[in-house]
């Protein structure tokens, strides 16, 4: 048994099969994927890589699951491996890609029996008799046992919000994980939270609506990851990237290929390497635009034409950013009382208030090169009819 030192759990336990899976390539190649992106360009600190990430949750998982007597040896062995696994189909720079990588190719980051099935995973899984079928299962939470990984409350949540904290340095990740584990239990086939659990669950709700504001809805994060996205769209359509291979990549291999990219692909990353990104032209709520907005998610493109047009300016020069409705699955987690089931809203009437504020961190964003702003925030106000109530933003506030 080897240890590694890990500066969010300290001592990690490696046993032969953890090490045998983290020596493959697959494996490997997470050590130069970065977990956040490119918020960096936000908190110089955080450049902690999907690598150290499996690490953690597969040590989480394996403190919850030497509490829970209903899984045998051969599923804990299962688990194990899956938790150490459960990020190996994320693209360069994690999130960042995952839509396009989806749009072309029809995978999730979780959609990993193909990687699982083939070369030094395979073999390493074979020598030790696990289905990678049951592994890519497990990681989807398909299982009953995959609920550890994924599910309302989960090990990976758990380690991603206390991991992103510390290598940010923002002081809103305090999650009483261990006090959650020691409350979590099978019941009736699903992971559920004792009441004894209830403040630790509150804790880590609470921690995820203020990493959401200060650092997943970053507006420099957002504007960063939509000329990442842009610049690979170009390449692809230009058939400079294979997207079959994109997923394949790690960041080292996207910044060398955008930096060999032509055109817009090309300045976009030298945008990038140099931080001189684009601005808000337009930043506005659910408040002010109305959840009609999401009808044009589909259709991003020719929106952004259209509002080029309208300020007349290059269709390049204008980036439309319509996020997913926000939503916090956690607030459905099970709590175990005495006599009933609640879900986690139900229980907790902090948490209920807590899930209407979350709303208030959804953002319309239309971003563009700093001399056009004016007129791009302009066409975006007509083009979405938001209403005259929002904060206008001008150039000396960006």
């Amino acid at each position: 048994m080897k240890v590694v030192l890990d500066p969010v759990h300290g001592y990690i336990e490696l046993d032969e099969i953890v090490q045998e899976i983290l020596a493959t390539p697959q494996l490997q190649r997470l050590r130069r994927v970065r977990q956040l992106g490119f918020s960096n360009l936000v908190y110089p600190g955080a450049n902690h890589t999907r690598f150290e990430h499996s690490l953690g949750v597969m040590h989480l998982a394996s403190m919850l699951i030497k509490n829970l007597d209903s899984i045998d040896g051969e599923k804990k062995t299962e688990l194990k491996a899956a938790s150490l696994l459960h990020d190996v189909g994320h693209g360069p720079f994690s999130h960042v890609t995952e839509n396009i990588i989806d749009k072309y190719t029809r995978r999730r980051h979780d959609d990993v029996r193909e990687i699982l099935g083939k070369g030094e995973l395979k073999e390493v899984l074979e020598k030790y008799g696990i289905s990678p079928g049951n592994l890519a299962k497990h990681i989807k939470g398909e299982t009953s046992i995959g609920q550890i990984l994924s599910s309302e409350i989960d090990v990976d949540r758990m380690d991603y919000l206390v991991r992103d904290a510390h290598y940010t340095g923002v002081a809103f990740g305090v999650v009483d994980y261990n006090r959650l584990i020691n409350q979590m239990q099978f019941y009736e086939d699903r992971l559920v939270v004792g009441q004894g659990g209830l403040k630790a669950a509150e804790s880590l709700l609470v921690s995820r609506f203020w990493m959401n504001t200060s650092v997943y809805y970053h507006h420099v994060g957002r504007i960063s990851e939509a000329m990442c996205s842009k610049a690979v769209e170009y390449m692809i359509e230009n058939g400079e990237l294979d997207p079959s291979k994109l997923r394949q990549m790690d960041d080292i291999d996207l910044v060398a290929a955008m930096r060999r990219a032509s055109g817009h692909g090309e300045e976009l990353s030298r945008r990038l390497d140099t931080r001189r990104l684009y601005k808000r032209a337009l930043y506005a709520g659910l408040d002010a635009v109305g959840k009609g907005v999401l009808k044009h998610r589909g259709k991003v493109q020719r929106v952004e034409t259209e509002i080029a047009e309208l300020a007349g300016v290059d269709p390049k020069d204008v980036l439309v950013d319509i996020p997913k409705m926000p939503e916090m699955s956690e607030m459905r987690a099970l709590i175990k009382t005495d006599h009933r089931m609640i879900h986690l809203n139900e229980a907790s009437h902090f948490v209920s208030i807590l899930e209407e504020a979350h709303m208030d961190n959804w953002r319309l964003g239309v971003y563009s090169p700093k001399e056009h702003c004016e007129a791009v925030g302009k066409a975006a106000r007509d083009f979405f009819d938001v209403k005259k109530t929002i904060k206008q933003f001008k150039l000396s506030d960006l």
